[in-house]
C-alpha cells in the first residue's frame, strides 16, 4: 500500500463560515481564478476539484472521490493547515505582528547575528526588495519582514549574504522566536539581481519552523515502519520530524517531475509534495492570470502521474489554505480545501461532502497504510471509497 499527497499551497476552494473574523469574507481562490482567467483543467475537472467549489463549475460527472474540508484550527498559515491535516490540531494560533516586531526583539537579534537590519514591517516580499533591496546592497543589512500571516522572514542578496549565512542567521532567528514570541515560520528569503525593478527572488529559500506539539501522520507513519518522503517544504513545515528522506525542489514543475520519479521508482510508503508556486509565486502577488496558468501546467502534469501509479496507489491533492489572488490584500485567505482522492482502484464518482476537519485526510492515509487512527481528531474516509486495503 502507497499514498501520494500533493499540497497545492494556497488553492482554497470558498470561504470558511468563519471567514469574516479573519477578514476573508467572499475568499474563493479557485472559483475566482476560474471566473477570472477560464484555465482548461480537463484532469482535474475529471477527479471533481471544480465539484468542490460552493457552486460544481462544471456538470460533468467526476471519476473519482471529491469533497472539500474544513480548518478547525485557529489560524490560516501553512504550519497550521499542514500540521492539521497530519492530526495536529493547533488551537492556540501562533503570533502575528501586524506593527512589525518589537524593539527588544529586533535589537536582541541584531546583536546575535552582529548585523543591523532593515525594514521590520509587514510587507509583500516583492514589493520591499524594490523598496529596500540596493540599501542592503550597500550596507550587508539583511532586509527583516512579516506579513498578516505568523513569519519571521530574512531577505538576503546572495551575493551579499551568502545562502548558507542567510539560512545560519535564519536559524538564530527561530531560536529567539519562542515563549512569548512563539512564531510559526522563520523563511529565508534569498534573492540575486543587479537593482530595483530586476530583483527576483531564487528557490534557495527555507523554512524554520517550530517543531510540532504532538505526533503527527508523518511522525507516525516513520515509527511504524513507512518511509516517509517529503518533497518541497514537507520537511521544512514539519522540522523534520517523521521524514526520512527530505526532496528539495525549484519549482511546482520540478516537484511534479520528482514526484512522478519517485512513483516510478521508489518504494517509500508515503510521498508527501507541497507545491508552493501557486502561494509565493501567484496568491500572494496578486496574480490570477499566473495562478490559472500553473493550474494548466500543473493538470497537464497531474495527467503523466496518473498513467505512472500502481494499481494499489491512492493519491491524494488538497491544499493548506486559500490565497486569493483576486483579493484585495496579498495575504492568505479562511477558505475550505479540495479533497480529491484518486487512484487505478477508485474508477467512478464517490462523493466525500463536507468534512468538518483537515484531520479526515490524515485518518485516511493512516487508515489505508494500516496505521491505528483511531485517537486523531479526523475520520477516515476509506470506508466511502469503494475499496479495501
Amino acid at each position: 500500500m502507497r499514498v501520494i499527497t500533493i499540497v497545492c499551497d494556497s488553492l482554497g476552494v470558498g470561504e470558511l463560515p468563519d471567514a469574516k473574523e479573519f477578514g476573508d469574507e467572499g475568499s474563493n481562490t479557485l472559483g475566482h481564478v476560474l471566473s477570472a482567467e477560464r484555465p482548461s483543467l480537463p484532469t482535474l475537472a475529471r477527479l471533481g476539484l471544480l465539484h468542490t467549489l460552493p457552486e460544481p463549475a462544471t456538470s460533468d460527472a467526476p471519476v473519482s472521490a471529491f469533497g472539500r474540508m474544513a480548518e478547525v484550527s485557529a489560524g490560516k498559515d501553512t504550519t497550521t493547515g499542514h500540521w492539521e491535516m497530519m492530526g495536529l490540531v493547533v488551537t492556540d494560533p501562533f503570533r502575528t505582528y501586524p506593527d512589525g516586531f518589537p524593539p527588544d526583539v529586533i535589537g536582541e537579534y541584531e546583536k546575535r547575528i552582529g548585523r543591523r537590519t532593515l525594514g521590520n514591517k509587514p510587507a509583500s516580499g516583492t514589493v520591499i526588495l524594490d523598496e529596500l533591496g540596493e540599501e542592503h546592497m550597500r550596507t550587508g543589512a539583511p532586509i527583516v519582514y512579516t506579513s498578516a500571516d505568523s513569519v519571521f522572514q530574512v531577505a538576503a542578496h546572495e551575493d551579499v549574504i551568502p545562502v548558507e549565512e542567510l539560512w545560519r542567521i535564519c536559524a538564530v532567528a527561530r531560536e529567539l522566536m519562542r515563549g512569548e514570541h512563539n512564531i510559526g515560520r522563520i523563511i529565508a528569503r534569498p534573492f540575486v539581481g543587479p537593482g530595483k525593478g530586476a530583483f527576483k527572488r531564487t528557490a534557495n529559500r527555507k523554512d524554520f519552523s517550530v517543531k510540532p506539539t504532538g505526533e503527527t501522520v508523518v511522525e507516525r507513519a516513520s515509527k511504524n515502519g513507512r518511509r516517509v518522503i517529503g518533497l518541497g517544504k514537507i520537511a521544512d513545515i514539519f522540522d523534520r520530524v517523521g521524514i526520512d528522506e527530505e526532496i528539495r525542489t525549484e519549482s511546482n514543475s520540478d516537484g511534479m517531475r520528482k514526484t512522478i520519479d519517485l512513483v516510478r521508482e521508489s518504494d517509500a510508503s508515503f510521498i508527501f509534495t507541497n507545491l508552493v508556486d501557486f502561494d509565493s509565486k501567484y496568491g500572494h502577488r496578486n496574480d490570477a492570470h499566473g495562478y490559472a496558468k500553473a493550474l494548466e501546467t500543473f493538470d497537464q502534469e497531474l495527467g503523466g502521474l496518473l498513467q505512472v501509479m500502481r494499481p494499489e496507489d491512492l493519491l491524494f491533492i488538497t491544499a493548506d489554505h486559500g490565497c486569493d489572488p483576486t483579493d484585495v490584500s496579498t495575504d492568505h485567505t479562511r477558505e475550505y480545501v479540495p479533497m480529491l482522492i484518486a487512484g487505478p482502484a477508485i474508477r467512478e464518482q464517490r462523493p466525500l461532502g463536507t468534512r468538518t476537519t483537515f484531520a479526515d485526510l490524515g485518518a485516511t492515509i493512516c487508515d489505508y497504510l494500516g496505521l491505528p487512527h483511531e485517537d486523531l481528531p479526523g475520520k477516515s474516509a476509506l470506508g466511502e471509497l469503494g475499496v479495501k486495503r
